[in-house]
């Protein structure tokens, strides 16, 4: 049986394609806001967080009317360090819209979203986005997209997938790109006709996947998910199992059912099959578990997410500032939000280690952990990471590490500079061609060899160049790579920065900190040019007399400071340094405070 009133889709596509803003226009269109209400761009991305950057990086669920059908939307990220959060979702939808921006057309997020869909046989509308662009390129784009299906070996139904153009910032869709559309009517069309409505029966026992799971204040766990078969009421009970933990088997009462009508949960007496839908009752439920009526207990298979290719170690502050500014500073309460987030974000895996105060965290990429890490301070918590590394393995025998698919976009004036740091990088060129006045390489590179690459690139591009890359396969060590070739500047002593010593400090390189700030033996306050650390008294203070005052220090000018950001921060540190996180500080350090001791440290390794 088919409900035919509901269509189940997700939003897919590479980051910055337009997909947050194509959901804000069909919500808008599907008559989820009233005529007069002033809504805000990307309204899908609540998360402060998501706003600040501009980017989603949770999915979330909407849903509008079209002609009577229930349209339920699921918005994802695009970004390939969220990729669990897509592998997750497309379990609950029938259809998915592949967005593909009308200039940059496919790339790497594109290729592995696509991917995932293909493989679960969903039906797939290609929507070309962003064709007001003056520098669009409709008829390539399409034929480039045409050979990425054929390259992922879709069938002959999934190459004959329907495509829209459309412009999300106008609001207007279309089926033919030489005939301006007037409103998102055209893809709604296209979703009654391509996407398949749910299937099921109504009269067997009630089953269902939990996708993923909310956390609400009064009712606590939320466990949301579509209907596979039967229906749903308050007060049913119902057994939670897991396909990959056969011991797990949990009985609770639905206490209270909701489904999704716009971008609020509008609570309901019943549920059908095809229905998107939140259960409260059970506080056990994790994303991948079965909810089976207690007449019938049918596990369902969850979708195998992959795996992680970074680690850092997550530590207790232990620096002389410890405990100054967090609200939760102790190796429990650490441990125990890790664990937390683990069951949550099933891209994320935690590990204890043979000390107390230090956890492993196991990351899809340094996004994904510096995520986590700006979620942490910002609730509180205090703590010291490690230095992000790769995750190896042996592979018949062999050492082999994580290689990502690089797709840089760059004027064609700065395509040697690219080439050449890259090449240092270990990275292998395999495409490469020019649209009018820019150029597009596709590298294969070292996960390791893009660490503190960023900023870099956008300095030799000016600021004009495109990247993004994403996970393609683990292949043979390709070799050792240096981390970074200057040393830093290290306080002598703890105390506060004066402008005096600042002065003088910045001969010697570039300063990170500003006069009167807090600083302790062993913090990094600057970079330098020379190979070799040097340590600096930024709290030194000029010698007064008779004669010299401390008002002729406003004649010291200081050159204008650049604080690193939370990602540029963990580029930067190496093996013997640690970046300090706090709710007010970020602070990098030596991992030994003490210079004498770090000296023979260095000494003992360079002589042996």
């Amino acid at each position: 049986m088919e409900n035919l009133k509901i269509r189940n889709i997700a939003i897919i596509a590479h980051v910055d394609h337009g997909k947050t803003s194509l959901v804000n226009e069909m919500l808008k269109q599907g008559g989820v806001f009233r005529s007069n209400q002033n809504v805000e761009d990307r309204v899908m991305d609540s998360n402060a967080l998501e706003r600040e950057r501009g980017i989603t990086i949770l999915s979330k669920n909407a849903s509008f009317f079209y002609k009577d059908v229930k349209i339920n939307v699921v918005d994802t990220p695009g970004h390939a360090d969220f990729g669990g959060e897509v592998e997750r979702v497309l379990k609950m939808v029938d259809g998915v819209l592949l967005v593909i921006d009308a200039y940059e057309g496919p790339m790497p997020q594109t290729r592995f979203v696509l991917e995932k869909a293909l493989a679960l046989n969903l039906k797939i509308i290609v929507v070309v986005n962003k064709i007001d662009r003056k520098d669009s390129r409709i008829k390539e784009v399409c034929d480039e997209v045409l050979e990425l299906f054929m390259e992922l070996n879709a069938n002959d139904e999934q190459l004959d997938s329907p495509f829209v153009y459309a412009s999300a910032r106008m609001g207007t869709a279309t089926l033919n790109p030489d005939k301006p559309g007037e409103n998102m009517q055209p893809l709604f069309e296209t979703i009654l006709s391509h996407i398949n409505p749910p299937s099921g029966d109504e009269n067997a026992p009630f089953n269902m996947l939990v996708s993923s799971t909310e956390q609400n204040d009064f009712l606590g766990k939320l466990a949301v998910g579509k209907i596979e078969q039967g229906v749903l009421k308050i007060n049913d009970t119902l057994i939670v199992t897991n396909y990959y933990n056969p011991d797990k088997k949990i009985e609770f009462k639905v206490q209270s059912l909701f489904e999704f009508q716009g971008l609020k949960r509008v609570q309901t007496t019943e549920a059908k099959v095809g229905d998107i839908i939140c259960i409260a009752g059970a506080d056990n439920i994790t994303v991948g578990d079965t909810l089976s009526s207690v007449s019938k207990i049918n596990t369902l298979p969850f979708v195998k997410i992959s795996e992680p290719s970074v680690e850092m170690t997550f530590m207790v502050n232990n620096s002389p500032f410890a405990g100054k500014e967090g609200k939760f500073c102790t190796s429990r309460h650490l441990r125990d939000r890790l664990f937390k987030e683990a069951i949550k974000d099933l891209s994320l895996k935690v590990f204890e280690t043979d000390q107390a105060d230090s956890f492993r965290v196991l990351g899809r990429g340094e996004m994904h952990l510096s995520i986590l890490m700006e979620n942490l301070r910002r609730e509180g918590y205090e703590f010291q990471v490690s230095m992000p590394k790769v995750l190896f393995k042996e592979i018949d025998g062999k050492l082999c590490e994580p290689i990502e698919r690089l797709v840089v976009d760059v004027p064609s004036d700065k395509v040697g500079s690219v080439i050449s740091v890259l090449g240092a990088r270990k990275a292998e060129m395999t495409t490469m061609n020019t649209y009018e006045n820019r150029t597009r390489i596709e590298f294969l590179i070292p996960a390791r060899g893009l660490f503190g690459y960023k900023n870099q690139f956008l300095t030799d591009t000016n600021g004009e160049g495109i990247m993004s890359s994403v996970f393609d396969s683990y292949q043979e060590f390709k070799g050792n790579l240096s981390r970074r070739n200057h040393g830093v500047l290290v306080a002598f002593e703890s105390g506060t920065a004066v402008q005096y010593g600042l002065f003088y400090t910045q001969e010697h390189g570039k300063l990170f900190i500003g006069a009167g700030e807090k600083v302790y033996a062993g913090m990094i306050v600057g970079i330098t040019n020379k190979p070799d650390d040097i340590v600096v008294n930024v709290c030194k203070t000029k010698h007064l007399t008779n004669t010299r005052s401390s008002s002729s220090d406003d004649s010291l000018r200081l050159d204008p400071i650049q604080k690193p950001s939370l990602e540029q921060m963990l580029d930067f540190i190496d093996e013997d340094e640690y970046l300090e996180v706090t709710p007010q500080s970020l602070r990098m350090r030596k991992i030994i405070l003490d210079h004498t001791i770090r000296g023979r440290l260095d000494y003992k390794k360079k002589h042996n």
